[in-house]
């Protein structure tokens, strides 16, 4: 069977790939690697899910252990988010592409484990994992400005409740502009640790132990192009592709033109983007010195942004000031706003997430070193 047909036929069941909770997801991603042929590695972190089960993260390897060319494809950085990961990881492995001689293809499942399993964009510690990233010398305290002055708008310290949002969020939008609140909000802050969007005291468990891994695993790649899927951002169904700012290897014109797709600057400031701290794109050129990097973020988007930011801001006021348990609305809110149930949507990010990975591959094993 071709690739093409066989891409075909794993999308016309597009939807059994997306799983119900965590270790579900956990058990299929491991079967599914296994069956390929991947060689598994499992990293265990201190936090429990709801039932008190282990939580890992979760990486196959397919191709050569010394490999110098490397795709790196990871999910659910931002937790909840990683149902759509796990989902495009899975139909991955029935028909992943073949690594060529001196290449590797690894899938990282789920970076931040104990979101997916809580229905948690953040981390066990409150933490936003993609504002954790900070580099040496690089402080992590203060916040915007505009985010201080607002928190008790994008905080409230109460459980979820009717508070006229949307009147809220169109008079802050009205008075502050709707970009430089959106910049405000969601480039990281490092001073209300109940807050969205905290990116932490210190650098987490989960992302210190994944970069351990790829220090001792990627010593030896020269050239590491890292795909990193997220959810929410953009028009629904449709992807946008964030390539990290000023710090790629490859022109970002050259990349669009090898991916046939479109690559957005992060530093427009007309787009739906924004420029974060923290960054794990930003992070991985350190933690890789021997190897040049690209780094795309793959969003796919969802609801509107007030509609997303709405569910986050419900579900971080369940969880600090309820009781933070699965049963409550505002959890189930959240997912459906960064992971819809509706089948077309599902399709078509599972076809985009394959998609873009079979483009990717085949720029990162033909390229030729320098």
């Amino acid at each position: 069977m071709s690739g093409s047909i066989a891409r075909d036929a794993t999308l016309n069941n597009a939807t059994e790939f997306f799983s119900p909770d965590y270790v579900t997801a956990r058990a299929r991603f491991r079967a599914a690697a296994e069956t390929a042929g991947a060689v598994l590695h499992a990293l265990a972190l201190d936090a429990a899910g709801p039932g008190g089960e282990a939580l890992t993260i979760d990486i196959a390897r397919l191709g050569d252990p010394r490999a110098r060319k490397v795709l790196l494809h990871t999910s659910g950085l931002h937790g909840v988010e990683a149902f759509a990961g796990s989902a495009i990881q899975l139909a991955l492995l029935q028909q992943p592409p073949a690594p060529a001689a001196d290449c590797a293809l690894i899938l990282v499942h789920v970076l931040n484990p104990y979101g997916m399993a809580w229905l948690r964009r953040a981390n066990e510690n409150n933490v936003d994992l993609n504002r954790n990233f900070l580099g040496d010398g690089e402080t992590r305290s203060g916040a915007p400005d505009l985010y201080r002055r607002i928190d008790r708008f994008l905080n409230p310290p109460s459980p979820p409740a009717s508070d006229f949002f949307y009147l809220q969020a169109l008079w802050q939008a009205l008075r502050h502009g709707f970009h430089p609140l959106k910049q405000a909000v969601a480039q990281g802050q490092y001073e209300f640790p109940c807050g969205v969007f905290f990116g932490g005291s210190t650098l987490q468990q989960g992302p210190r132990r994944y970069l351990d891994w790829l220090r001792q695993h990627l010593s030896g790649a020269r050239y590491v192009f890292a795909l990193d899927v997220h959810t929410g951002l953009g028009p629904w169904g449709e992807e946008t592709l964030l390539p990290e700012p000023a710090s790629g290897a490859t022109p970002i014109a050259r990349l669009a033109a090898a991916l046939n797709r479109k690559l957005i600057e992060v530093t427009r400031g007309d787009t739906a983007a924004y420029v974060i701290r923290g960054g794990m794109g930003g992070m991985l050129p350190r933690v890789l010195p021997g190897a040049t990097v690209d780094f795309v973020l793959q969003e796919l988007g969802t609801y509107s942004p007030l509609a997303v930011f709405r569910a986050l801001r419900d579900e971080n006021r369940w969880h600090h000031y309820g009781s933070g348990g699965l049963e409550h609305p505002a959890k189930q809110r959240l997912r459906e706003a960064l992971c819809p149930a509706a089948r077309e949507w599902r399709t078509q990010i599972v076809a985009k997430g394959i998609g873009l990975v079979h483009a990717a591959a085949d720029w990162t094993f033909r390229k030729r070193e320098r």
